[in-house]
């Protein structure tokens, strides 16, 4: 078994086409397993591109009859348990919490405080545009597409599950906005967001970044970011305009990830506004039922499976010999992967209400128990990107010229095994979410019947993340 290596920020986009342009590529484009160093499109050989996770799943060393016996146990064993154990809700959801000391909630909610942290983050947003206006259209010495795709959209997993919604008070964004009223001397409008809309613009901006991610021609550009980063800005302060800053809360697609992954955070606020110190079931059981919710989930899981199997091999001969062209199929792909993702849970919806009885919020009443499972593929596919990349942009953000790739902390066994128990841990954290949801809204004769479904889906899940690892 060969060794795992690493897919860096900086790949270099050789891929020789067969004759007429079409066919595979060439074999190991420099030097690896198949697949392992090529890019899933054609590019110019001086392009530099983006690419995020492990390089192989072929190669990790580990064996798949393990890993998949492990995970059936783990889900199988947990099910068991909780069915016979566990006969009552013990989620209470906003009303949980060790209260934090007075002192130290006076001082997170200070204004001194809330404007210090909006300035970090209003001047971190100029430094990226600053770097994408003047430096190099090279990622490998600017370290502006490092700062979106790796500091920003992976750095907020860890920032928001150990310190709570992180990007709410940093956000550049509601910091331009206030700016922007008190310069023009606007009063706030009062035209709230429609309430059936929920979390669809956070859903479809989500969604925008992933294919700029992973499916448009060249995502490290700096004019690509550019234009990116500027039309993104304005279309959310003209909504902000129309709607009040609260549109951020649900518009602004940083934001609602963020404050998703935050309900796992042992940092929390209860309803009555007290920061606390609680278990993370109890924030994650009190995620709002509201529309767009499940989208958002959807898109994160499927968007993450996509980038696990777009470096395949047949893939990448698919798009290249596909008579729409790459980024036409690339989209396809993206949108297929986040229709299958959510079908499957639309199905177990369905089924789950047909078990156990009519439910007024068939689809978002379990939807708390995807958000786990999305933690888990993103520790499982982006931990080994976080740990490498991120220094190294923060040290060329710095000004340093040499900086170079490092390694992972860990080698190829413990990082296999790390995102083997990351997988399996979000499914079963989703169970036990699940069961719990379950036992305190269906009957006690068909609650644990009720969840079958439920089981069946997290099944289902596991084998294609374990699938897109190993296989």
């Amino acid at each position: 078994m060969t060794p795992l290596r690493l897919a860096p920020l900086r790949l270099a986009a050789s891929l020789p086409l067969g004759p007429g342009g079409g066919g595979c590529p060439a074999p190991c484009a420099g030097g690896g397993r198949s697949g392992q160093d090529v890019v899933p499109y054609p590019a110019d050989p001086s392009t530099t591109l983006l690419a995020h996770g492990i390089g192989s799943q072929h190669d990790l060393p580990i064996s798949p009859f393990y890993a998949f016996a492990g995970a059936f146990a783990a889900l199988f064993v947990s099910f068991l348990a909780l069915g016979l154990l566990w006969s009552t809700s013990r989620f209470r959801g906003g009303r949980s919490g060790l209260a934090l000391p007075a002192r130290f909630q006076r001082v997170a909610d200070a204004p001194a405080t809330r404007t210090t942290l909006r300035g970090l983050g209003l001047a971190a947003v100029l430094a990226v545009l600053l770097h994408l206006l003047l430096g190099p259209d090279d990622p490998a010495r600017n370290p502006a597409p490092g700062a979106v795709y790796v500091l920003l959209w992976v750095g907020l997993v860890p920032a928001s599950l150990l310190l709570g919604p992180v990007w709410r008070l940093f956000n550049p964004l509601r910091t331009l906005h206030r700016l922007l009223a008190a310069a023009l001397r606007r009063r706030a409008p009062d035209r709230p967001l429609p309430a059936r809309l929920g979390q669809w613009p956070a859903a479809v901006g989500l969604f925008g970044f992933t294919w700029l991610e992973l499916v448009s021609p060249d995502p490290a550009s700096t004019t690509t970011l550019l234009i990116a980063l500027c039309c993104f800005v304005v279309g959310q302060l003209a909504l902000a305009a129309r709607f009040g800053e609260n549109w951020f809360a649900d518009g602004d697609p940083f934001e609602a990830y963020s404050d998703l992954l935050a309900r796992l955070s042992p940092l929390g606020r209860r309803t009555d506004g007290r920061l606390v110190l609680r278990n993370p079931f109890h924030g994650l059981d009190a995620t709002p039922e509201r529309p767009g919710l499940v989208a958002v989930v959807c898109v994160l899981l499927g968007s993450t499976a996509y980038d696990g199997y777009s470096d395949n091999p047949s893939w990448i001969n698919a798009i290249q010999t596909s008579p729409l062209g790459r980024t036409p199929t690339a989209t396809l792909g993206l949108l297929g992967s986040i229709a299958l993702v959510a079908a499957l849970y639309c199905l177990c919806a369905a089924a789950t209400r047909l078990v156990s009885g009519p439910h007024p919020r068939p689809l978002t009443a379990f939807a708390h128990s995807l958000v786990p499972i999305a933690l888990g593929y993103l520790v499982a596919h982006y931990f080994s990107l976080l740990v490498t990349e991120g220094p190294r942009t923060v040290i060329m953000a710095a000004g340093t010229d040499n900086a170079s790739e490092s390694l992972p902390p860990l080698g190829p066994g413990g990082l296999a095994a790390l995102q083997v128990i990351a997988v399996v841990t979000g499914h079963v954290l989703g169970v036990i979410a699940a069961h719990d949801r379950s036992v305190r809204l269906f009957p006690p004769a068909k609650a644990v019947a009720g969840q079958l479904p439920l089981l069946a889906l997290m099944i289902t899940y596991t084998i294609g993340g374990l699938s897109l690892l190993l296989n």
